[in-house]
């Protein structure tokens, strides 16, 4: 009988050895490693949790690098904008100094520290942080404004801000010296004062008039081209008494001008002095009046031309201008010389005329009214035919008799009356004759002006548009050539303005569509919606109209767009194509001599940008957002062109560009005008963005950074630690188990040492 061996592998002990052996195995790896596998499978059942968790950390991750990299862009930002309102302090603070002392070059210390600053600040805007220029928007890779020397002084074939400022001097002060203003004397007792074209945007333009001036008249500003007038009519003012007109100047600020009768001779300045006659006062009024605006276009003028050059070469407003507009209103047509003594009602007649038998006594000759006999007039009076006679055989009569060298007048529906003896005497039989001519009880003086007499005639000359202007109406009414009716439409940049008419049978009524604005014809207005215009185009200046013409204002030139379902309504509002669009930026006088231009056009082709980054729709925040969580994001975008930046660079530039004669005699004025305009302007407006605007967003981005850095923070510690707890061991445990193993181990390899020392000799008997 043989016996096997036995396999010791395949033993139960040798399979527990071989157990316990890579039990020990695992642990020593696990002891090293730190974790509980070298695998996914040995990982466990919550491995796929770990997984997950491991990829929101990396995204974490990346968000931390994103956040800091935009803190160190908004850091340098913050830095770039305290620098700026730095260099905005220093020249505001130099331009409010006084004196302001021109040196030999035609500027101030203050004027050329502008230079220095204007500079500086167009480097600070071309600020890089790496490779990203951050006050250019979304164009990171190009610089944000061009060089100082470029916006200054132009290139080749593009012209700078001095020479814009330089176009825009001749075209403001016109050919003439007067600031486009045209100074006459329509009859010999008034003066009158117009613009010189309709809805131009150059020179000075009418605010209003208001006197004390004893037994004047002021009126306007009013028709097309605006005019104001004084008329001292037949009486001398007092010494003290005073007349005022105001002007708007091309940068929205107003100039005044006062002037003052006086005896005194010479006259004060500011005064004028009261003549023999109201005739005469009214020539010194004239002159003092035309040589008062002469300083104003000399000096506050220039100043104001040079502010509005730099923003129509620096900002993105514009406008869009329409043509004169008149309204159907019929308005009485004032009397000439044509105008017939007897008429029917609509004809060219006086409307309280004369009859057969009235008479003027003129200097105690007679002059007699007839249907029968042939007009003839000598210095002893005679007879004017009622059937061919006009004011003008009325006038040239008594004219025969005075023997005046000075003609009698008509000019305005004013009857004056001279008499170089100052011996005139005027009476009319009945009372009512003379009173046809626009005279009431007896004429007397050396000159006598009449009120206002107006004609029977029916066809009126055009009457501009006001803001007062009915949008619809009847003819013969203040209202539009062309009116709107209810359910029309304007479309506004998008948005809609509706029509209805609340007085109609049936009425119609407002609607309640979004993003429209509904309008009630009965009681509407150009004012009005010229206001709702501009509340659609949230535009910083008013629109305006003036003289018939409606000019609408919009601070972003690439935007306005107006249309019409009604393009005739549109029409009679003086727009005559549409779409209603504005002209682009930078702006430059139009034509030439450009002292007789009367429009803006777009100096895109020929002008110098000086904003070179991207400007595109939306805040200047959203040109660049960053992701720093997973639904979360941050904008952080820069441009150069926002208002408070350009604002502050495009005053600091005007203040750095204007130059006058170092001996001028108007240069002091001119530089002081300027000054006190650019340290006003420096200094931030209700309403408007300032830089601590800029720095606020900034500082609310960089909160925001924060909050999602505490949060991913907090966040992170929760994923590491389920990761930690799914895959990481304890050392202490598993050293501990390693111990007891190796104790298991060495246990079973003595019972196996023991074993392998049995042999089956051991068993049989001695000697057996």
């Amino acid at each position: 009988m043989s016996i096997s061996s036995i396999n010791y592998g395949a033993s139960v002990l040798g399979q527990s050895v071989q157990n316990l052996n890579n039990q020990l195995t695992t642990l020593s790896t696990q002891l090293s490693t730190g974790v509980k596998a070298t695998n996914y499978a040995g990982m466990g059942v919550n491995e796929g949790f770990a997984i997950a968790a491991r990829a929101q950390l990396s995204n974490i991750t990346a968000f931390g690098t994103t956040m800091t990299n935009v803190n160190t862009i908004i850091s340098a930002a913050n830095t770039a904008l305290q620098a700026l309102s730095d260099s905005s302090g220093t020249v505001q603070n130099a331009a409010s100094a006084t004196p302001q002392t021109l040196d030999s070059t035609g500027q101030t210390v203050g004027q050329e520290n502008a230079a220095t600053q204007f500079s500086s600040m167009v480097g600070i805007l071309n600020t890089q942080v790496g490779d990203r220029y951050i006050f250019s928007g979304s164009a990171i890779n190009t610089p944000a404004v061009a060089s100082a020397t470029s916006i200054m002084n132009g290139t080749g074939t593009q012209a700078g801000l001095k020479q814009v400022i330089a176009e825009r001097l001749q075209a403001d002060q016109g050919t003439n010296g007067m600031g486009r203003l045209v100074v006459s004397s329509p009859t010999p007792t008034s003066v009158q004062v117009g613009e010189d074209v309709a809805g131009s945007p150059f020179g000075l333009k009418l605010n209003s008039v208001s006197s004390t001036l004893t037994g004047a008249t002021v009126s306007g500003p009013s028709g097309s081209p605006a005019s104001v007038s004084v008329s001292l009519g037949a009486t001398n003012p007092n010494p003290g008494d005073q007349v005022n007109f105001t002007f708007n100047l091309p940068d929205g600020t107003t100039q005044n001008v006062q002037l003052t009768a006086t005896n005194t001779t010479p006259p004060p300045a500011g005064s004028f002095t009261i003549g023999a006659t109201p005739t005469a006062t009214a020539a010194n009024l004239n002159a003092a009046l035309t040589s008062s605006i002469g300083t104003v276009v000399n000096t506050s003028l220039v100043a104001a031309s040079a502010v509005e050059a730099g923003d129509n070469f620096f900002d993105t407003d514009s406008t869009a201008t329409g043509s004169v507009a008149n309204n159907q209103n019929t308005v009485p047509v004032p009397v000439t010389g044509a105008t017939a003594l007897t008429g029917a009602a609509g004809t060219n007649s006086l409307a309280s005329g004369f009859t057969a038998s009235d008479t003027l006594t003129v200097n105690g000759k007679t002059i007699t009214f007839s249907t029968t006999a042939a007009t003839s007039t000598d210095a002893n009076g005679g007879v004017i035919n009622l059937g061919t006679g006009t004011v003008q055989d009325v006038l040239k009569a008594i004219d025969e008799i005075t023997g005046t060298s000075t003609p009698s007048t008509a000019s305005g529906g004013v009857v004056t009356l001279n008499d170089d003896a100052g011996s005139l005497s005027v009476t009319g039989s009945p009372s009512s004759a003379l009173a046809a001519l626009g005279f009431s009880g007896t004429v007397a003086g050396t000159t006598a002006g009449g009120s206002v007499v107006n004609s029977q005639a029916t066809t009126p000359a055009p009457v501009p548009i006001t803001g007062a202007t009915a949008l619809s109406g009847a003819p013969g009414t203040d209202s539009l050539s062309t009116s709107f009716a209810a359910g029309d439409t304007i479309n506004v940049n998008g948005s809609t303005i509706q029509f209805y008419n609340s007085s109609t049978t049936p009425p119609t009524t407002a609607g309640r569509a979004a993003n429209t604005t509904y309008v009630d014809l009965a009681t509407a207005t150009v004012s009005n919606l010229l206001g709702d215009i501009d509340q659609i185009t949230g535009s910083s200046t008013p629109s305006t109209i003036s003289g018939g013409v409606i000019t609408i204002h919009t601070d972003d030139a690439s935007t306005l767009n107006i249309t019409s379902s009604n393009p005739n309504a549109l029409k009679a509002l003086g727009f005559s194509s549409s779409p209603v669009t504005a002209i682009q930026p930078p702006l430059r006088v139009s034509g030439s001599p450009l002292g007789s231009a009367t429009s803006l056009t777009s100096g895109a082709s020929d002008t110098v940008a000086w904003y070179t980054g991207n400007s595109g729709p939306g805040s200047a925040r959203d040109s660049s957002t960053a992701r720093i969580d997973t639904s979360e994001t941050v904008d952080f975008g820069a441009q150069a062109n926002e208002q408070a930046i350009r604002t502050q660079l495009q005053n600091i530039a005007v203040y750095a560009a204007f130059t006058a004669s170092p001996t001028g005699t108007n240069s002091a004025a001119q530089i002081n005008a300027l000054s006190q305009s650019i340290a006003a302007n420096l200094s931030p407006k209700a309403g408007q963005q300032s830089i601590a605007d800029i720095q606020t967003e900034f500082s609310n981005a960089q909160t925001q950074i924060q909050a999602a850095t505490a949060r991913q923070t907090q966040t992170q510690t929760m994923m590491q630690n389920m990761i930690d707890q799914t895959e990481d061991i304890s050392t202490d445990q598993v050293a501990s188990q390693l111990l007891a193993l190796q104790n298991s181990l060495q246990a079973s390899y003595q019972a196996t040492s023991m074993l392998s020392q049995l042999s089956l000799t051991k068993y049989l008997p001695a000697g057996g």
